[in-house]
């Protein structure tokens, strides 16, 4: 096997590691073309300093650097390691700081790292320079360690070299070569003539902006100087001829990392002012003095960084700063890589700002990617490129963006905290009335969604509650509560405007949806069918709702951006479909409760009765003066509806029926409320409950799969998938102490124990307030996914007990939603 013939632009960590990984899978036909000499080119991985941490909220990129360390200790070049693996050390200064070392060990706990919380006298035992009276704490993971870029970048290269891929250094690539529709890649054009290929992989570093544009495509990726400065030797470090044996070391409550040099130190400082880089202005490999990668250092920028390390570090006073560097390196919007398909050229794929620490696991999942048709080993969906809204792609946004999170990077940061600025971004047509109700507004996709409304504080009164621990309790208020119970008892409007709407239209509709849905969309018009879209391999894609509003016309209730690239990426080249956003265009309101219909009943002539518009159906009435398409669905577990209107006549929309409402004690409700209402659903959450890595049978959402369709995308897969469920999506009831003033509440990526051993994580928790007690959906192996088994669940430096509970918590047999 040879494979297709591939270009992989650029041969730093990312080119080289993904050379080898497809060379390794049996593709040869690849040429790697560098700008740059090797084995030094000029990009980051030139200048890095090489600090590998594996710990990440993220599940996904715990393991892309997991990958990465396994895989750099097994390579050698002429006998020199490609990897130190010296370990890490994260300390605390303060208790703050001490309690987010603690999370972070549950982190890496739950994804198989091994990590622990320890003293100070065993922090200085491993770096005796630490100041013990300044440290309260630190999170030693041994495993971590020193990446030697370069040199695993030339180890991989001649392992690729030696399986018949070439390497082309001194290969500027000038453009990217197409079909005359432009529809297509045919090659590379270089400086030194035209390379033909099948599929170019662009893997050109903070050059990628650069490279995608020569397909028109953007990427949200703003090059960054960082300031790396090495010391002159250290009294305590004199006389080492070993480069390192301390484990690499985080300061980040003063925005520092720190690694040995032999007799000296390395300092890496992220304090000081963002500093971009525009792509004309980032210098040619034969204009730059040193290598493009590497700016001026600017000493006055570094000077608290210095102080800062030399009060941590007191045996600094005793040396100076020598060698010292602005490094270039690539930061996106979201803090996540920028990996996949172009939607638009056919064979364009991407794998850019990849650090150091994820490079070899990047280029494990892109191989498996490109050579099987999807990846299995990683869930890629957090870093796939196509996953960005379009406000997402402009220019000032990605510059807003990356600069703030290059100045957050070491934040302690909250799972619900918003992103500040730049907002507000989208709002609804809902929104004036919302800040006249006094809404508390987070951030969605740039939407502003209010959390909980000032103007129900009144209800608090009536539905008193506990109150969660000092960490769950930001971003929370009591009127939360307040909101989901007089949901459950009353009735309430929730703004669902910003999820995802797409519609799918034209004579191959049907055929089209029926090929990529677990559902049958082919039924009567106002049918409403909830169902999944798998990949090739089974894995859960998204989940669904599809309506059929027309013979050839299907409004899809989707996530977000990957599913209409999902959708886009498969439309047959008939020309018969179209798929169009139409969430910017159209509005939602959620009317949720026991007396839902009660409110609606009194602003439309159209028969709203159960039996006039039965559970998930769907049809078209007038509320007032306005036309709504009204579908039967509610994600909280309650009689109601969600109605759509076109934006220009979103407010009458909540304007008619708020008035009518409040007879009926209509209130507005957050999305506080809504998923502490559909956790007591068991409704899932795509992304948070179920990702890529899971299929229909261990997610719990395997009625959704209709096998009597003779074929669907994934279903060969997802049926042999069936027998081998050893892992389930699990409902959890946590314990709570009833003398206590406060309860701990888990928020999602907390560890799961049994008998002392971690068994799994939590993806979802909340406190269910009609069923008084807090929540957490978690995956376990499926023998403790059975009613009545009793777990843990680490929760910061303690244990909470829980137990499995049968789902749904509310409302197994329905009638409230059927009503």
């Amino acid at each position: 096997m040879t494979g297709p013939r591939v270009v992989i632009i650029g041969a730093g960590v990312v080119g080289a590691a993904l050379a080898d990984e497809l060379s390794g899978r049996g593709w040869t036909e690849i040429t790697v073309v560098e700008q740059g000499e090797l084995p030094r080119p000029g990009g980051s991985t030139s200048h890095a300093p090489g600090l590998v941490f594996q710990t990440n909220s993220s599940k996904t990129m715990a393991q892309l650097a997991k990958y990465t360390v396994e895989k750099l200790v097994s390579l050698d070049l002429d006998g020199e390691p490609c990897f130190l693996q010296v370990g890490g050390l994260e300390v605390a200064t303060t208790p703050e700081r001490l309690a987010e070392l603690h999370r972070r060990a549950g982190w890496a706990t739950a994804w198989g790292i091994d990590a622990t919380v320890i003293s100070p006298a065993e922090c200085t035992a491993l770096w005796p320079m630490l100041d013990e009276s300044l440290v309260l704490g630190g999170l030693h993971l041994p495993t971590d360690g020193l990446a030697k870029a370069v040199r695993a970048v030339e180890a991989q290269l001649r392992r690729a070299r030696s399986r018949g891929v070439k390497v082309l250094d001194q290969h500027e690539v000038l453009d990217v070569l197409r079909t005359d529709d432009g529809r297509k890649v045919t090659g590379v054009r270089t400086d030194q003539g035209d390379i033909e290929a099948d599929l170019v992989v662009c893997c050109a570093g903070f050059w990628g902006p650069k490279v995608a544009a020569m397909v028109g495509m953007t990427l949200p990726l703003t090059p960054l100087g960082h300031q790396l400065a090495w010391t002159e030797p250290v009294p305590s470090l004199a006389g080492s001829t070993v480069e390192a044996t301390r484990p690499i070391l985080r300061h980040q409550d003063g925005d520092l990392y720190y690694r040995e040099n032999f007799e000296g130190v390395g300092i890496g400082y992220y304090g000081h002012r963002p500093m971009p880089v525009a792509q004309d202005e980032i210098l040619s490999v034969g204009e730059a003095e040193d290598m493009p990668s590497v700016l001026e250092f600017t000493p006055d920028d570094f000077a608290p960084a210095w102080s800062e390390s030399q009060r941590l570090l007191p045996d600094l006073t005793n040396t100076s700063v020598g060698e010292a560097i602005n490094g270039i390196f690539s930061f996106t919007t979201d803090d996540f890589p920028l990996l996949g398909p172009s939607t638009e050229v056919e064979g364009f794929w991407v794998a850019e700002a990849v650090w150091v620490t994820h490079s070899a696991g990047v280029g494990a999942a892109m191989a498996e990617w490109l050579v099987e048709g999807h990846c299995s080993t990683f869930d890629l969906h957090e870093c796939d490129v196509n996953r960005f809204e379009k406000h997402q792609l402009t220019p000032d946004y990605v510059l807003a963006r990356d600069c703030q999170n290059f100045v957050e990077v070491y934040d302690i940061k909250h799972p619900l905290q918003p992103m500040e600025d730049p907002r507000p971004l989208r709002t609804t047509p809902f929104y004036h009335r919302q800040q006249e109700l006094g809404g508390m507004f987070l951030e969605a996709s740039g939407w502003e969604r209010p959390q909980w409304y000032r103007s129900n504080a009144p209800l608090v009164a009536k539905y008193p509650t506990r109150t969660p621990d000092a960490w769950a309790s930001r971003y929370w208020s009591p009127i939360v509560a307040a909101e989901a119970q007089h949901t459950r008892e009353q009735v309430s409007m929730f703004d669902m405007t910003a999820l995802k709407r797409l519609e799918v239209t034209g004579r191959g509709a049907t055929a089209f949806l029926q090929t990529m849905f677990t559902g049958n969309v082919d039924k009567s018009i106002g049918s409403v069918t909830y169902g999944l879209l798998l990949d090739a391999d089974g894995g859960i894609r998204s989940d669904v709702t599809i309506a059929r509003l027309g013979r050839d016309r299907y409004q899809v209730g989707a996530n977000g951006a990957l599913d209409e690239a999902w959708f886009s990426r498969h439309l047959p080249d008939d020309g018969l479909t179209q798929v169009r956003d139409i969430t910017p265009g159209t509005c939602c309101i959620g009317l949720w409760g026991p007396r839902a219909r009660d409110v609606l009943a009194g602003l439309t002539r159209d028969d709203i009765s159960n039996a006039g518009l039965k559970y998930f159906r769907a049809k078209d009435i007038q509320i007032g003066y306005i036309p709504v398409t009204a579908m039967r669905l509610s994600y909280v577990g309650e009689l109601g509806w969600e109605l759509y209107t076109t934006s220009d006549q979103g407010q009458k929309l909540w304007d008619t029926i708020w008035a009518a409402g409040q007879e009926h004690g209509l209130i507005a409700a957050g999305r506080g409320a809504f998923n502490s209402l559909r956790l007591e659903k068991g409704y899932r959450s795509f992304g948070t409950d179920m990702t890529f890595e899971h299929d229909p049978w261990e997610a719990g959402v395997d009625f959704a799969v209709r096998l009597q369709k003779e074929s669907f995308l994934g279903r060969e897969a997802v049926v042999a998938r069936q027998e081998s469920v050893s892992r389930r999506l699990t409902c959890l009831l946590v314990d709570v102490d009833e003398t206590a003033s406060t309860y701990d509440q888990p928020l999602g990526k907390e560890p799961v124990y049994r008998d002392g051993a971690c068994v799994g994580y939590v993806t979802s928790a909340a406190y269910g307030y009609t069923v008084d007690a807090p929540i957490a959906y978690a995956w376990l192996p499926a023998s403790l996914s059975v009613p009545g088994q009793r777990v843990e669940i680490g929760y910061f430096d303690r244990r909470l007990s829980a137990t499995v509970a049968a789902e749904p918590l509310f409302d197994p047999e329905m009638k409230r939603l059927r009503g």
